[in-house]
């Protein structure tokens, strides 16, 4: 469940990017408009998901996933060539994506204050920082 609002937000990120193409430099309305909408959903489910997934796993699947999503559109409904450098090049950014979920221990994480994840060995920033000292 905590992924859904990833996959929302990768989806809504692909579709503002595809707009945006069609937009041709946001001088037609229809397509600035779901441009901007587009990123405004996906903006608020990425901030949703990473109050349980940690900032470096949710950011390396939303890259890797949406340079993939968004080359295969390109390529299927806009033109753009892939050549085999392109597609070696995003099966590695796939693969460490699925290398850094499947064996890195830096998605490890705990449930701080408000659902918020953050390291286990990490205490909270508010306990880190020094009181204020009052003048008189």
């Amino acid at each position: 469940m905590k992924y859904l609002f990833l996959a929302i937000a990768i989806v809504a990120e692909v579709a503002a990017t595809s707009s945006m193409k069609l937009s041709e430099g946001f001088t037609r309305p229809g397509w600035s408009i779901a441009t901007a909408v587009g990123y405004g959903v996906a903006f608020y489910c990425l901030s949703l998901t990473l109050k349980t997934v940690p900032t470096g796993v949710a950011y390396a699947i939303w890259s890797g996933v949406g340079i993939v999503l968004i080359s295969l559109i390109a390529w299927l409904f806009q033109g753009q060539k892939l050549d085999a450098p392109a597609i070696l090049g995003m099966a590695l950014i796939v693969a460490g994506v699925a290398v850094m979920n499947l064996f890195s221990k830096a998605g490890a994480a705990i449930s701080g204050p408000g659902g918020s994840s953050r390291p286990a060995s990490r205490p909270p920033a508010a306990s880190r920082r020094p009181a204020r000292r009052r003048s008189a």
